[in-house]
């Protein structure tokens, strides 16, 4: 118990130390490249460099866990507190439960962060805030297809939940059925609800004794059920920003629509499978890092470990982003390779937590 409660604060006191430092310093040399572009206002400014500091969180809070049990268990061989472990009886699973407790636990705190919006989006926010879009900017020419309709949006905005200029074509067995023409419409109690909406029906058999077509005016309209506008806006211009709910929404929208989920389910394994990565790379570096100065050259071993350390941390960024752009299904590109790690981490916490 003496054990795990030293470890896990020395292992917590890095881990602030080394989150707080890579934040500061990506925020810090970001902050100054791009002062000149940011406007004039001084909340603004303040809300950019916030915005930018979540983002610099999501993409760095992963290495700095495995940086941090590495400075850890250093500082312990340098002190000779982990021979003093040992000596006492302790083994080498009760010195690692420390490290993959914790560093569990912060993956768990980590994930369900990005439930957050601010967080998840803080670089869509902040790059808003740079190219002067903070009430953000209407999509134009928005066209896609929802159940038996076309849908045509000329402008969609997003954060006032409302379209202008609204063309609605429904299809049935590929033959045009009825056209629906607005001027506006707004997202209301889960529809897009049309107002003074012109509608005009074709009769399904045309000929000398069917029916003209049918013209309605000033009719009010409910389409697009639960279809919201950020959720819309994000599918539509292929973003990776996310928060889990709105992927999880944004998946189950599509696969409704029989449309390739593959970009949102790559989002989604980004989110919740990835970080897991990080409690196997610690249980493996952990085995090999010696337990005494005297084995082994401890500066040039933990500078090795920090190499490797980024070494897969860009292997799973490089899959990341070849799964975001669809070169390779997620599956392949994020979630098969957490799970090797994690059999590879299990294999050795075999062989070596007896020794």
């Amino acid at each position: 118990m003496l054990a795990f409660k030293s470890i896990s604060l020395l292992y917590l006191k890095y881990v602030s130390i080394i989150v707080i430092a890579l934040v500061l310093f990506f925020v810090g040399f970001d902050v100054m490249d791009n002062l000149a572009g940011l406007p004039d206002s001084a909340n603004l400014k303040l809300l950019y460099t916030l915005f930018r500091s979540y983002y610099a969180l999501d993409i760095l809070f992963p290495i700095s866990l495995i940086f941090a049990m590495i400075a850890t268990k250093i500082a312990l061989i340098r002190s000779n507190s982990l021979v003093a472990y040992y000596s006492l009886g302790y083994s080498k699973a009760d010195v690692l439960r420390p490290f993959t407790l914790i560093s569990t636990f912060l993956i768990i705190s980590y994930i369900l962060i990005h439930l957050y919006p601010p967080f998840a989006k803080g670089k869509e926010f902040s790059d808003n805030i740079y190219s002067n879009k903070i009430n953000g900017a209407p999509t134009q020419n928005l066209f896609f297809t929802y159940e038996d309709y076309y849908v045509y949006f000329q402008e969609l905005r997003p954060l006032q939940q409302m379209a202008k200029e609204i063309r609605v074509f429904k299809v049935e067995e590929n033959d045009l059925r009825e056209v629906i023409v607005a001027k506006e419409a707004v997202y209301k109690d889960h529809y897009w609800v049309v107002a003074d909406a012109k509608r005009l029906i074709k009769p399904q058999n045309v000929g000398l004794k069917s029916q003209g077509i049918e013209l309605s005016e000033n009719e009010e309209l409910k389409i697009l059920k639960d279809f919201r506008p950020a959720i819309l806006d994000q599918v539509y211009e292929g973003s990776l920003t996310y928060t889990i709910l709105d992927a999880f929404e944004a998946m189950k929208l599509l696969e409704e629509q029989n449309v390739n989920t593959d970009k949102v389910k790559s989002v989604l394994y980004t989110m919740i499978v990835y970080p897991f990565f990080v409690p196997f790379v610690v249980i493996i570096i952990f085995f090999f890092v010696p337990i005494s100065p005297r084995f082994l050259n401890v500066s040039l071993f933990s500078f090795a470990a920090l190499i490797v350390s980024l070494l897969i941390w860009g292997v799973f960024y490089t899959l990341i982003q070849l799964s975001n752009a669809q070169t390779i299904p997620a599956e392949i590109g994020i979630v098969l390779p957490v799970v090797l790690l994690g059999l590879i981490s299990m294999l050795v916490w075999y062989k070596k937590a007896g020794r």
